[in-house]
């Protein structure tokens, strides 16, 4: 049996569309899971402490897979192949990857929430559709790059 989730990806180092169009194929292709939709790319400005840092890209993604924390610790290990090492980021600070599935009350900033309206306006978060939702998206821009096929 498998459930719907939502992630939220990012990345401000190295090549960040090349490491977003990585993590997502890598997801595609965890045991039981399969990417049923994925976001354009959007930039916005760091959020948090640290602001002296690059744009972040972000992308939204829907997936159909067995189990929460499996999904997540399955993100962790592609974040890693990827680049990141938690043990010597800065919180808050520059990445060349991050992969968060959904749930948590924080996930109702604009980097989130602007991609996620794309592929899932239905969705609800903190009871509340993501339509419904009101937020500043001037703080987020939809870049025109073409997005992989899935």
């Amino acid at each position: 049996m498998t459930t719907t989730y939502y992630l939220s990806l990012g990345a401000n180092v190295g090549d960040c569309k090349a490491s977003l169009d990585a993590a997502v194929a890598a997801i595609g292709l965890l045991p039981g899971t399969r990417v049923l939709a994925r976001s354009s790319y959007y930039r916005s400005a760091p959020d948090g402490p640290v602001q002296d840092q690059p744009a972040f890209i972000n992308v939204a993604v829907e997936v159909s897979a067995p189990g929460r924390e499996t999904l997540a610790a399955a993100c962790r290990k592609i974040e890693a192949a990827l680049g990141r090492d938690r043990t010597r980021e800065i919180p808050w600070g520059p990445r060349p990857i991050d992969i968060d599935v959904l749930g948590d009350p924080l996930d109702a900033r604009p980097f989130v929430l602007v991609p996620l309206a794309e592929i899932a306006p239905e969705a609800v978060f903190g009871g509340r559709r993501v339509a419904s939702r009101t937020f500043d998206s001037g703080a987020v821009e939809r870049l025109e790059w073409p997005v992989p096929r899935l």
